[in-house]
């Protein structure tokens, strides 16, 4: 199988961002988006997904974290989207259920063509360090938007806004890895997983 790996580049007068992904790595990670928090969600989506996945992000920073965020969740659709050409042969959905100590995750999601974010994720925290906790929900709307993914994310319990976000990273992760993986039988055929014929 041809290696399913992409690199994008994205400069705007508020970010310069450089982002390379292999759908099939091994879980290692260099990133460095200009948050400590983003940092470890992206290393624990990395690592959980066993994507290999390198960020490096310049953000005006100095305004807010926003503009970074989205960026990156950009970057990271437009990566898997590039990665995965026409989508023959994926799994095409995929569902993970992660607990992290207290607090449950669920992510569901369809690489199908049609961008969609329903997020369902209440936390207790406004901020966690210097992380804004709303944007979260920005990241995963640019990816949906980039990707084509419908994306289903729900906080099912939680009470520690860290361990809730960290598991829902992880079950996006999971979930995603489960989607891009290869059909035993479509992937043999090298069929696209619809009945229209293109994704």
């Amino acid at each position: 199988m041809t290696a399913r790996t992409a690199a994008i580049s994205r400069a705007t007068k508020e970010t310069d961002i450089r982002l390379t992904l292999t759908v099939d790595g091994d879980g290692g990670s260099q990133i460095n988006t200009g948050d400590g928090f983003m940092d470890h969600m992206l290393t624990l989506f990395t690592r959980h997904g066993l994507f290999t996945l390198s960020v490096d992000c310049k953000g005006d920073i100095h305004v807010d974290f926003h503009h970074s965020a989205e960026d990156i969740g950009i970057c990271l659709g437009q990566a898997v989207k590039q990665a995965l050409g026409d989508c023959r042969g994926i799994k095409r959905y995929g569902t993970a259920y992660v607990p992290m100590d207290e607090s449950l995750a669920r992510v569901c999601l369809d690489i199908a063509g049609r961008p969609n974010l329903i997020y369902n994720v209440s936390l207790t925290d406004r901020k966690i360090n210097n992380f804004d906790c709303d944007l979260s929900e920005d990241f995963f709307k640019a990816f949906c938007d980039h990707c084509g993914a419908t994306v289903h994310v729900d906080l099912i319990r939680g009470r520690n806004s860290h361990h809730s976000l960290e598991a829902v990273f992880k079950a996006f992760g999971r979930a995603l890895s489960e989607a891009c993986g290869i059909d035993g039988r479509d992937g043999a055929a090298g069929a696209i997983p619809s009945s229209k014929g293109i994704i």
